[in-house]
């Protein structure tokens, strides 16, 4: 699956929380000061060659969706993201935002609390 640029990603995350939608309709998401209409049109034409969404067609105007899940992309994109920046090691990782101090005590007791869950899950298999 390929990357999507910044400009993709916002649009998808449009899509995805809105499901389906006309560019008329994607475009009233964007916060101010919002991308031009023609932007976001070339912007979805793009999606849709790289297979990301799909439309429906009403006479000449198109009502676009997308064809890959926002949790589908999430994995092959954090699976990327951790394999380029932490030799492909979640726990390089982890280590990393903590030792920045960019998650909270609290979040860490949290991920140590799934993390306590999902090994109880697979230990029991």
């Amino acid at each position: 699956m390929r990357e999507l640029t910044r400009a993709e990603e916002e649009v998808m995350q449009v899509l995805w929380k809105i499901k389906k939608g006309f560019v008329k309709e994607v475009l009233e998401h964007f916060d101010e000061p919002k991308p031009a209409y023609n932007t976001v049109s070339t912007i979805v034409r793009i999606l849709q060659d790289k297979g990301f969404v799909s439309h429906k067609a009403y006479g000449r105007t198109h009502e676009y969706f997308p064809m890959i899940s926002k949790s589908e992309y999430s994995k092959t994109h954090l699976s990327t993201f951790v394999n380029d920046y932490f030799s492909n090691s979640f726990e390089k990782m982890v280590s990393f935002f903590a030792k920045e101090k960019r998650i909270s005590v609290k979040e860490m007791e949290e991920i140590m609390k799934i993390m306590e869950g999902e090994v109880k899950k697979q230990k029991s298999k």
